[in-house]
């Protein structure tokens, strides 16, 4: 499944990263935690978070998630997004509470 095919499904907003779309998505992770995510954030898992500044680009580029999802209809931040789109890694976003994207996101990569 690409991510593309996570943002028409899910009807996600695409803030940056356009270049990136066409990631492979292996699996999902939520958290907060920048360590967390570090630590057990696995190539390929979409991460759903409520963190909006640079640094969640430098953490998803360095365990090379295939995108990044703003939850609660946060905005990233102007650093984020100009890394995200220097990267082509994807920044995407919802209105959903977090708790409801995880739900609706395990239903579609496990389908």
């Amino acid at each position: 499944m690409t991510v593309n095919e996570i943002v028409e499904g899910l009807n996600l907003s695409v803030f940056g990263g356009k270049k990136g779309l066409s990631r492979e998505v292996t699996g999902g992770y939520i958290s907060d935690l920048l360590s967390d995510v570090m630590g057990n954030a696995s190539e390929g898992d979409i991460w759903a978070t409520l963190q909006t500044h640079k640094n969640v680009m430098a953490v998803a580029s360095l365990k090379e998630v295939a995108a990044v999802i703003l939850v609660k209809g946060l905005i990233p931040d102007e650093d984020m997004l100009a890394q995200s789109n220097e990267e082509e890694l994807p920044v995407l976003g919802t209105e959903m509470e977090t708790f409801e994207l995880a739900g609706k996101l395990y239903g579609l990569i496990k389908k």
